[in-house]
């Protein structure tokens, strides 16, 4: 099936209630519907949105695909996000309608299936890495105030050289600025230590993900990826989202090859989790990360810009 994921921008989606006389009537799913012989997902999708929505698609890129066992099916859902269409969405088949905002819907029962999406819904495009040793912890503290109050709301602190101790203290510092604005802060490293400092999860590194046998509960927990199988192993655990990269060269990494976007997008193909494409970007990246399968980009230095 193609599903549709409209996303105005105000960040709210749309949602369309399930008509009488078809499994799970009254509950409320993402617009979209099956292929039908010869069809690709993304042929399917327009036609299914001009035949459900009268709207013709202009800006889409392929996101997630969810696999979920029906009583009466098992389906395979191939979501698309829609950022941009002509017309305005109606209910052409009879069936209401509702733009909702992430995390606050009101609207019920929803499909089960969509409990994956629901949560990756609630994920910001740009996920920023600390850097306090390179710019010193002052320099580092200012600059992440100003990108937290332009609306940064996802953070990993990754100082891994440093001892508890001074990381504790960066922390103390750095969470309340985050968490007034609503901002989420994931510490690299372990989640029992991220639970001490009061962070809102934990993102591994490729060795920790490949070690792990559970995700931890209660917490937001991602992981770095490099390549197929290590995203395969981050979906398999439940992962909330992952970073893959390297994208392009990068200082930190010169001697690293550089996956380039052709390969992002062969890694990402049907991926069940966010990813966040990592490497050498900066904002301008943003919209061809997300072309290309990725929820968004992670950032280092381009997220701390003065």
């Amino acid at each position: 099936m193609a599903v549709a994921v409209l996303q105005r921008t105000d960040g709210r989606v749309l949602l369309a209630q399930r008509l009488p006389g078809t499994p799970y009537p009254g509950y409320w799913e993402f617009p979209g519907g099956k292929l039908e012989a010869g069809e690709s997902a993304s042929i399917a999708l327009a036609r299914e949105l001009d035949e459900e929505l009268g709207i013709r698609i202009v800006r889409a890129a392929p996101w997630l695909v969810q696999r979920y066992a029906y009583p009466h099916a098992d389906v395979e859902l191939n979501f698309f996000r829609i950022f941009a269409w002509r017309g305005e969405p109606r209910g052409r088949m009879g069936q209401a309608i509702a733009w909702q905002a992430p995390g606050a819907f009101d609207v019920a029962p929803l499909l089960p299936a969509n409990a994956v999406i629901l949560r990756a819904l609630e994920l910001p495009p740009i996920y920023g890495i600390s850097m306090a040793e390179d710019l010193g912890e002052d320099v580092f503290l200012r600059r992440a105030q100003g990108a937290i109050a332009a609306g940064l709301q996802l953070i990993q602190l990754r100082e891994k050289s440093w001892p508890v101790e001074r990381l504790r203290r960066l922390a103390d510092r750095l969470l309340p600025i985050a968490q007034a604005a609503g901002a989420r802060v994931l510490l690299n490293g372990d989640p029992a230590l991220a639970l001490r400092l009061g962070c809102a999860g934990v993102h591994w590194t490729a060795t920790a993900l490949q070690r792990a046998s559970a995700r931890p509960e209660g917490m937001l927990c991602a992981a770095s990826c490099h390549d197929g199988a290590e995203l395969a192993r981050a979906a398999k655990l439940g992962l909330d989202f992952a970073v893959l990269g390297t994208v392009a060269a990068t200082p930190s990494h010169p001697d690293a090859e550089p996956l380039g976007w052709a390969r992002v997008a062969e890694l990402l193909r049907a991926t069940p989790l966010p990813v966040y494409a990592l490497g050498g970007l900066s904002r301008r990246d943003l919209d061809t990360a997300v072309a290309h399968g990725a929820h968004g980009i992670a950032l280092r230095r381009a997220a701390w810009n003065a």
